[in-house]
């Protein structure tokens, strides 16, 4: 039986020192070492055998053996690499002994000159993931496997290898997934960069199988395992800068369609970091966000643009092909990533100086623009709502969002006639509401309210909604006689869903007056549209059920009565300028309010 020595020649890849499982020369395969004999173990042995095999087979000109003996190797080789992925409780010392000394004796093999190339060629598309899944072990087990794919990655067809390595990537998450994954993806980084054609078709292969394992273990990873997600997120990392490199060098058309990949690509990435549930997230993925956010300026997108969210639809509708619907699909959470990026920038320091004047034109101009300003408070939905993103996320999120919801919002918008973004509104201040409900911090509570109150005060502009689709569905209806009264159409159920947020808020109790008089009044004010329409309509216009009007009646209106007279009461013993203020701001309250009680006795009384 022969063993070969690792050479230390210039231009061979070394290997790590050993740690315990021998003295001596640091680059000995584990034949090599000298003293207690049975540090070798019997897999070691039999390994050793397949290999020189293996060697003599090729040597001989028996092509016709030459697959037995390849899966000989690979058989002893990954069969341990599965035993091992099965964890030894008992025995974790001896199990990466065992490990490292096979992942020696490989390397040894894979490097030394005299080794047979057609053995080392057959062996260079079977050994990838064996290699990987030992060396997700501890110790040196990791390095010396990083070496070895390395060695197999140079010695192979990139676009065999890419194959290969993809086809790794679509194995069971185990206990120790995350390092076996992170090895592939750095190999697949390295052959990435290879690839010299049809790069847009092999990055279309490789990003779906990348993120659906990266989706899957950070969907697994608790909060005691975040440092191990942050491994992963460089590894991916290094997949988007080994794509950047491809696209420096194209032209035209292709070039920009790379790019554009490559940008949603990012942001997904962005979209996945944020949902680690590493204990200090903003030291540990700040600058991986940071390089990510280099990426996406690097392929065209802007900070207003990511904003708003419109170059990510823009990207999404260039690249919509037929044939690329499922591929597309694997950015389901970029949209996510375009508003989770603002957030970072706005509160990692090293961002904000990298965004530099941009940031704040953003901002300025988002300000500054009525459709603009509204793209970007109904992108902020999707963070709030979700329950993957940490709690400070969310809380910067709220803190950037009351930035953009200032006072000439209020006023620049209500000169509109048409507010094309109430579905979306409504979405927003659910996903508002529920922060304001479930967030643990305090002050988060009432930073969360505080932007509650002023999104709020926007109810008078679905007003012009109601009305439009109110008639749209009269008009339905009156061309269809047979149509049946059916459930509370949407829009009069998202549209009573707001009125509550506000009349019924929900810490309890009635809306506090004089200093919500404002909001109370706007949601009034659309209570009463939409009770006059409902009176109005024909029983097929059905928009109150009658659980709904006795709610609305005794939840709503009733509790509200004496809180508006009790204060109205004390602002008259006073005769200050201030309470005359607000004596001027609840009449108008009052009003609305006794003629909506009006106008439920009604229907309740026709019921």
């Amino acid at each position: 039986m022969g063993h070969w020595a690792e050479p230390t020649a210039i231009g061979r890849i070394p290997l790590p020192p050993r740690s315990s499982m021998a003295s001596g020369d640091p680059f000995a395969a584990a034949g090599d070492v000298t003293g207690d004999s049975s540090s070798s173990s019997p897999t070691t042995a039999r390994l050793l055998e397949a290999l020189a095999a293996l060697s003599q087979v090729f040597e001989s000109g028996d092509p016709a053996s030459s697959g037995a003996a390849t899966a000989a190797v690979v058989e002893i080789f990954g069969g341990s690499a599965d035993a091992d992925a099965g964890g030894d409780a008992a025995r974790p010392d001896t199990a990466n002994m065992v490990s490292e000394q096979l992942l020696r004796e490989v390397h040894a093999f894979l490097s030394c000159p005299s080794s047979n190339q057609m053995a080392i060629d057959a062996l260079s598309l079977e050994l990838p993931k064996p290699v990987a899944k030992l060396g997700a072990r501890m110790g040196n087990c990791r390095d010396i496997a990083k070496t070895i794919i390395e060695l197999l990655v140079s010695n192979c067809n990139p676009r065999d290898m890419l194959s290969i390595l993809c086809e790794a990537l679509d194995t069971p998450l185990a206990f120790n997934g995350s390092a076996y994954f992170v090895l592939i993806l750095d190999m697949l980084a390295r052959v990435l960069i290879m690839i010299q054609r049809r790069h847009i078709e092999q990055v279309k292969v490789v990003l779906p199988a990348v993120l659906r394992v990266m989706h899957a273990i950070i969907s697994e990873c608790d909060e005691e395992h975040g440092t191990t997600a942050v491994d992963l997120f460089n590894a991916a990392l290094q997949i988007g800068n080994a794509i950047q490199e491809m696209c420096k060098t194209m032209v035209n058309h292709k070039k920009e369609e790379l790019c554009l990949i490559l940008g949603l690509y990012s942001l997904q990435n962005i979209a996945l970091i944020s949902e680690s549930k590493h204990q200090h997230i903003l030291s540990a993925c700040g600058s991986l966000v940071l390089q990510h956010f280099k990426i996406v300026t690097f392929c065209g997108f802007t900070y207003l643009g990511l904003l708003t969210g419109n170059e990510v639809t823009s990207a999404t509708n260039k690249l919509s092909k037929e044939e690329d619907a499922d591929f597309l699909g694997c950015f389901s959470f970029t949209v996510e990533g375009a508003s989770l990026l603002a957030v970072w920038t706005y509160m990692h320091d090293d961002m904000s100086k990298y965004a530099g004047a941009e940031l704040e034109s953003a901002i300025k101009e988002v300000q500054d623009n009525y459709i603009r300003k509204w793209e970007a408070i109904n992108m902020f939905r999707y963070v709030l709502s979700s329950v993957n993103y940490p709690w400070v996320i969310k809380s910067y999120s709220i803190d950037l969002l009351l930035t953009l919801v200032d006072e000439n919002c209020i006023e620049e918008t209500k000169d509109h006639e048409d507010f094309l973004y109430s579905t979306q509104f409504f979405a927003t201040l659910k996903a508002i509401e529920s922060v304001m409900i479930a967030a643990p911090d305090p002050l988060m509570r009432k930073k969360a309210f505080a932007t509650l109150k002023k999104t709020a005060i926007h109810l008078d502009l679905v007003k012009n909604e109601v009305v439009r689709e109110s008639s749209r569905a009269k008009d339905l209806i009156e061309s269809d006689q047979s149509q049946d009264a059916g459930d509370s159409p949407h829009w009069a159920s998202q549209s009573l869903e707001l009125v509550e947020l506000i009349l019924r808020p929900p810490e309890g109790g009635p809306p506090c007056l004089p200093d919500h008089s404002e909001q109370v009044l706007s949601a009034l004010n659309l209570l009463r549209l939409i009770l006059i329409i409902d009176s109005r309509g024909s029983r097929s216009l059905k928009l109150f059920r009658q659980e709904t009007t006795r709610k609305v009646y005794s939840e709503w209106l009733i509790p509200l009565r004496p809180v508006v007279a009790g204060v109205q009461s004390e602002m008259e013993k006073d005769d200050s300028e201030g309470a005359n203020q607000m004596m001027c701001m609840l009449n108008p309250v009052q009003l609305v309010l006794h003629r909506c009680i009006e106008l439920v006795e009604e229907k309740m009384k026709g019921s």
